[in-house]
């Protein structure tokens, strides 16, 4: 009984995270000044906001490393400070938004371009009349798409800075809706839901700018000096985190360590709020251990580490908190790896560097699936990625999650029917779901593998919220019929 009141002990405490966000964002800006003069930072800024911002477009080498830092901090303090002031709960996907906002301030997003698109969606919670806070992280989600305002500002051959703003309007207008409908037909597999709704979006978008005379294309900013900088950075973060969540969050070291081992044994599908499910300490752990093999996969694939492939990193160490950990995101960078060197590629081409981190969102795969195709997502992965940046040309950040998503699509009922001998069904469970709620939930009672009355129990308890249904527990029969 000692043992399990630690437990439940370590889910009460998980709202102690917060102030380590405001910690990390401050943290990102004085190692900014450290590693450059206030001058090259104000001239380094003045060059980032004043980018287009097509992928790949590296504020490491525009700006310089001090800059990029300090963009990528205010941009997370920005984010935070809306999260707290919309009154949005606190949860392992708020983890996400700050590991998602950290990472792409270092190439792609700034604190100048996501402002249209946060007052579109503040404009359609309005229309909606609902509270802003239901859709705070649905607005930072969805500035993917700010290289489209930075574009349509400074690069369109119609450039105007009413018309970027316009446009990132019309982006944060429409995005909450498609992204709470291609939440469902990914069926959990796909943790970057809101960068296959971009991929879509901008499918569009492009097109028309093309008939009316624009030519959009993807660009290559890509530093190669800094892995010395890069390796002290990451590194010390991730150790720290490691340490904090062993010794800092109140709970006893086993205790953290048998909550990190009970995570490894989920598969990672969506919604998996591991915040809420295992506490604040295995969370830790995981993020510290996740951004270390991030680390060392960049290495060994003899790649740079820079600005995307660090936002790669800092992406995956927020998904540690909804989804990813060190046995389902292994098998896909493997498969990307596999991947390269059947097209004739090498893994350090920096599309693939870039495809072997955030192609990690297909880590659902191989937990739900198991490690051989978790590796043939990676591989599948490797090659469609190439292609689906030029349907978008370069204005969705998350173009690993629109390949994500057309993949969940295809392997999901593929794999179900053919392999398991079940008919593949969509899920039922609400995008805002994931943001709206923060209490606790109790894991205690789950199995990694359960019989058929497991799931239709598990299912029938899901009716009761403060019971809520394991990420992979498929409908029960009466709810299909």
């Amino acid at each position: 009984m000692e043992k399990e009141g630690c437990f439940v002990q370590s889910h009460a405490r998980y709202g102690e995270i917060f102030p380590a966000t405001l910690v990390f964002s401050a943290g990102l800006i004085f190692l900014g000044f450290v590693m450059d003069t206030p001058e090259n930072i104000l001239v380094g800024l003045y060059r980032i906001v004043t980018m287009q911002d097509l992928l790949i477009t590296d504020y490491a080498y525009i700006g310089g490393v001090g800059a990029a830092l300090v963009n990528a901090g205010i941009v997370t303090a920005i984010s935070i400070c809306i999260i707290k002031l919309s009154g949005d709960p606190f949860n392992g996907f708020t983890i996400v938004e700050m590991g998602l906002m950290a990472g792409f301030s270092l190439f792609g997003k700034n604190c100048f371009n996501i402002w249209p698109i946060i007052l579109g969606t503040w404009l359609y919670s309005k229309y909606q009349r609902e509270p802003f806070a239901k859709y705070a992280s649905v607005a930072l989600l969805a500035t993917a798409l700010a290289p489209m305002v930075s574009y349509m500002a400074l690069g369109s051959i119609h450039a105007s800075l009413p018309l970027g703003l316009v446009t990132g309007i019309i982006i944060g207008f429409l995005l909450p809706s498609l992204s709470a409908y291609t939440y469902r037909i990914q069926n959990g597999m796909n943790l970057y839901n809101m960068g296959f709704a971009c991929g879509l979006f901008a499918m569009m978008v492009v097109p028309i700018l093309t008939a009316f005379g624009d030519k959009p294309d993807s660009a290559l900013y890509w530093a190669t000096e800094y892995n010395g900088v890069f390796i002290i950075v990451v590194s010390v973060l991730c150790v720290s985190m490691m340490l904090i969540g062993f010794y800092g969050t109140g709970v006893p070291l086993w205790a953290v360590w048998a909550g990190y081992r009970r995570l490894l044994s989920t598969t990672g599908r969506a919604p998996s709020d591991y915040l809420r499910m295992f506490g604040a300490g295995p969370v830790l752990v995981n993020i510290g251990i996740n951004g270390i093999l991030g680390i060392a996969y960049v290495l060994i694939v003899g790649g740079e580490l820079n600005g995307p492939t660090v936002g790669g990193i800092f992406t995956i160490m927020g998904f540690s908190a909804f989804g990813k950990h060190a046995l389902n995101i292994i098998p896909v960078m493997a498969g990307v790896t596999l991947g390269a060197y059947g097209m004739h590629y090498t893994p350090d081409y920096p599309a693939l560097q870039l495809a072997g981190l955030f192609g990690t969102t297909l880590a659902p795969i191989a937990g739900h699936f198991g490690w051989p195709f978790g590796i043939l997502a990676g591989f599948i992965h490797s090659a469609l990625v190439l292609q689906t940046g030029g349907p978008v040309a370069g204005l969705n950040l998350y173009n690993n999650g629109f390949s994500g998503g057309l993949i969940a699509i295809v392997l999901y009922p593929t794999i179900t029917a053919i392999f398991k001998h079940r008919r593949p069904v969509l899920r039922d469970e609400d995008y805002y779901d994931l943001f709206e709620e923060n209490t606790p939930i109790d894991t205690s009672f789950w199995r990694t593998h359960r019989s058929e009355a497991d799931h239709e129990h598990m299912a029938d308890a899901a009716g009761n919220r403060n019971t809520p249904r394991m990420p992979d527990d498929e409908p029960a029969e009466s709810e299909k019929n």
